[in-house]
Formats: C-alpha cells, sequence, structure tokens
C-alpha cells in the first residue's frame, strides 16, 4: 500500500490496484502549486466533511477521472445530484468495497458547504484493506477513537495536527494510544498561519512517547 501526500488534508491511497483521493484540496492551496489535479489518478474519492478546504477540486477530479464519491449522505448525495458516481454513508456504518472494507466513524468537528448549506456531520474513515488505516478527518480529542482498535488493529494512523481547527500535536500523541498505533502520519498542518507547526518539535512529541511521526513533503510517498 502507498500513500502519497498532496497537501493539507489530502492523500491519495493505492492499495489492491484502485486509488483512492481523500479530500482533495490542492488548487488553491499555494504550497502544492505543482501538483497538477488533472494527472492525478482517481477511482474513489473519500470526502470527510464538507468545508471547501477538503472538497474543493473533489468535483473537477469526479469529472475527470469517473471516481466514486464516498462520503456521509448529505455530501455524497449533493455530487450525486450533480450526475457524479456517489455512494453515502453515516457514522458507524461500513461497505465492502473491492479495494477493501471502509467504515464511516465519528469526528467532532463541523461540516458547511462554502454556500453554508448543510454538509451533515463530520467523520473520519477506516480502512481494512492490504493495510488497515484510520483517517481521522478534522477532529478534536475524542473517545470515541477508543472503540476503533477494538474492532480494527491498525497498521497506521492518519491524525490531523495543526490545532486551531483540530487537534494540535499533543492531542495527536493521546490519540494515537487511544487507537493503539505506533506508526502516524500527520497532516491539516502549515497550510496557513494558523495551522503553521514546529515539524521538529512535533516529530520529538512523538518520539518520546515512543511512536513515530512521519511529516511528508508534497507529493512525496510512503509504503505501509
Amino acid at each position: 500500500m502507498e500513500i502519497t501526500f498532496y497537501g493539507h488534508a489530502c492523500i491519495s491511497i493505492a492499495t489492491h490496484g484502485k486509488t483512492l483521493l481523500v479530500d482533495p484540496f490542492i488548487t488553491a492551496n499555494p504550497n502544492a502549486a505543482h501538483i497538477d489535479i488533472m494527472q492525478l489518478k482517481a477511482d474513489y474519492i473519500l470526502l470527510t466533511h464538507a468545508h471547501q478546504d477538503h472538497i474543493l477540486d473533489a468535483e473537477a477530479i469526479a469529472k475527470n477521472t469517473g471516481a466514486t464519491i464516498i462520503s456521509n449522505y448529505e455530501i455524497a448525495s449533493h455530487y450525486g445530484a450533480k450526475g457524479l458516481p456517489y455512494h453515502p454513508m453515516n457514522h458507524g456504518g461500513s461497505w465492502r468495497f473491492d479495494f477493501g472494507t471502509l467504515r464511516y466513524v465519528n469526528a467532532i468537528h463541523t461540516s458547511s458547504f462554502p454556500d453554508g448549506s448543510y454538509g451533515g456531520q463530520p467523520g473520519g474513515f477506516v480502512l481494512e484493506g492490504e493495510k488497515n488505516v484510520y483517517i481521522a478527518g478534522d477532529t478534536a480529542l475524542t473517545y470515541d477513537m477508543k472503540l476503533i482498535p477494538m474492532r480494527t488493529p491498525l497498521d497506521l494512523a492518519v491524525l490531523p495536527i495543526g490545532d486551531n481547527f483540530t487537534m494540535d500535536v499533543h492531542d495527536a500523541v493521546i490519540a494515537a494510544d487511544f487507537v493503539q498505533c505506533l506508526q502516524v502520519l500527520g497532516y491539516h498542518y502549515d497550510t496557513f498561519g494558523y495551522i503553521e507547526i514546529d515539524h521538529e518539535a512535533a516529530k520529538k512529541a512523538f518520539a518520546d512517547a515512543g511512536k513515530a511521526l512521519t511529516l511528508l513533503t508534497i507529493g512525496a510517498s510512503l509504503s505501509v
């Protein structure tokens, strides 16, 4: 399984011959100016919630690739009404796709489309497949995270670490404890002033807790 970071909260996951693209916000991110969204592969697009910094490029990429959009009922239906392939989910539900089983889990945040319309309730995803990966989405630290390893032992947790709008690094260390995962990929940091972090201090906080934090440069990948 290969995971590529495209900036902010956007990652792609290549697994079982399929490519999953999560929360594509690229064209308005100056740090990702070298990424051409028309060159991205996507069989599925996973959206954790409806904020612009997570859905901005979803429609354009879906139209270009024919990808199926997977999200909560409200978001998925929004894109379905535009004629795009979609699969609606809701909290606690799971579905077996051709890339593995995906479960939509709780996140503590808000969710509205850029025009202010209702975007359902925010969530995260647990992917069970070649490897097991938790994609937290935008969230605060929550005890609900403790439920995840009761069902799915994780190989990687993808956690927001930028603070202000989500958990900070220190709460993310606790989140890694809650989900019982030693390998963490950090995201939702450095895109704009509110969420800039000290990279070395973040890595040290995880190392001091016996965990490994990976911070990828935009366009770089890791194998799980």
